[in-house]
């Protein structure tokens, strides 16, 4: 297909649209069967200590380290060997998870397991949503974003929910490794047969953008080269650009909320009475409630800019957390779960899309490599601070206060660092500055 061939919209590229839709699906499957039977069994099945809450959280650790390290990599990669090879490859590297659950002697393999499923996530995930972006418009990158995640979040919540039945029937390392196995070796066909490389849309959108700009330019952050080089990315989204930093310590910290929901939401519900499957519906609640609710959050900011969807999510996601330790009972945990839920669905696809509005197609993909870099890197942080938390304080509870309260300073610092992004809302001919 030549350059001028080249269409962009989701109605317009509605196939490979929904070829990646459902290859975020099945990533989201791929973490979602660790969500409920892992740490809720980790005594019983894996020879975890009870109250060990660091070593609880260490599988997490593990886990946001290393996928926040391939974000960084997948999304320089996407750009020299195309989107479809890196995808391809985080399948690969997935095969062996599976297996690895199935014949756990003790902890550390699921920590060796959950590690590897980090660069799964880091190059698959990666990839879903920076390919969408490359073939929809500019005006649809909020709707874009939102169909990912809700995809991709629904899948871990229903993964979550089939492992709980599946343990309870088969047992829990069986149950994990079918269901598993299925998951890979499903998406390796469809990778390589369905999905198509879209790095030529984003480099067609590139020569579009120096031929004829557009009507309403973007806040690009300003004394950048056309290409610039790694560092270069990672110091604009670290700390260069107040606006990209804002959003890139946002995304770390609300990542907290994840790494308690993983890590430390099973175990409290399981000392507090729940079943297994009570607390996989509980848990199920938080992503059915974040995955559905993008599919308008998403829609939301295209219409209302990034800015409040934003901030306000962060806030709302910080109550819900607190509720969890305010109330009991299975209808109360799945309330709290769902007011989470929804304050992630408001600020999740839309910081992505802000980050997508203000950086150029040229380095678009190592910006979200980056900012998808920080934003998992939350995960590490987050289960590091919520386990030591515990641990200091003997109890689960104080690891949701500490969530909380993080999440209410950090939306406080994207309220004054940040600023609207949509191109339309906010275009670069303003007098308004955007950089420090």
């Amino acid at each position: 297909m030549t350059r001028s061939n080249l269409r962009y919209g989701i109605r317009e590229n509605a196939g490979q649209v929904t070829h990646q839709l459902i290859q975020v699906m099945l990533v989201g499957f791929a973490i979602g069967m660790t969500r409920t039977v892992v740490p809720a069994l980790a005594e019983n099945e894996f020879g975890l200590e009870r109250g060990s809450f660091l070593l609880l959280a260490s599988f997490v650790v593990a886990f946001g380290a290393v996928k926040a390290v391939m974000n960084f990599v997948a999304g320089r990669w996407s750009e020299r060997i195309g989107r479809k090879r890196v995808l391809l490859w985080g399948w690969v590297v997935a095969l062996p998870i599976p297996v690895m659950i199935w014949t756990a002697p003790d902890w550390s393999w699921i920590v060796a397991a959950t590690a590897l499923l980090g660069v799964n996530q880091g190059l698959c995930w990666s990839m879903t949503q920076t390919a969408k972006l490359d073939i929809t418009r500019a005006e649809e990158r909020g709707l874009t974003m939102g169909l990912n995640e809700f995809s991709g979040y629904v899948g871990v919540a229903l993964a979550g929910i089939l492992t709980a039945y599946a343990a309870e029937w088969l047992g829990a390392r069986t149950g994990l490794l079918i269901f598993g196995m299925a998951v890979v070796l499903l998406a390796l066909v469809l990778t390589m047969v369905w999905v198509k490389d879209t790095l030529p849309w984003a480099r067609a959108e590139s020569a579009a953008h120096k031929a004829a700009p557009p009507k309403n330019p973007p806040r690009y952050p300003r004394g950048v080269s056309e290409h610039p080089t790694t560092a270069e990315v990672f110091a604009l989204m670290s700390w260069r650009d107040r606006r990209l930093f804002a959003i890139s310590q946002a995304g770390l910290v609300e990542k907290f909320v994840d790494a308690l929901v993983w890590a430390l939401l099973p175990v409290f519900l399981v000392t507090k009475g729940a079943s297994l499957t009570e607390v996989g519906w509980i848990v199920g609640t938080y992503g059915f409630v974040w995955g559905g609710s993008q599919l308008f959050t998403g829609r939301l900011s295209d219409h209302v800019g990034r800015f409040w969807p934003n901030v306000l999510g962060m806030w709302t996601c910080g109550v819900g957390v607190a509720m969890v330790v305010l109330g009991s009972g299975e209808l109360w945990w799945s309330v709290s779960a769902a007011v989470a839920g929804f304050g992630m669905a408001l600020l999740y696809p839309n910081l992505s899309a802000a980050v997508a509005d203000i950086t150029p197609p040229a380095w678009r993909g190592s910006a979200i490599g980056t900012y998808r870099f920080w934003r998992d890197l939350g995960y590490a942080i987050g289960a590091l601070g919520l386990g030591l938390a515990a641990s200091l304080a003997g109890a689960a509870e104080a690891a949701f206060w500490f969530v909380a309260v993080c999440m209410f300073i950090s939306g406080g610092v994207l309220f004054w660092l940040s600023e609207e992004t949509h191109p339309r809302l906010n275009p670069t001919d303003t007098p308004k500055t955007a950089d420090t």
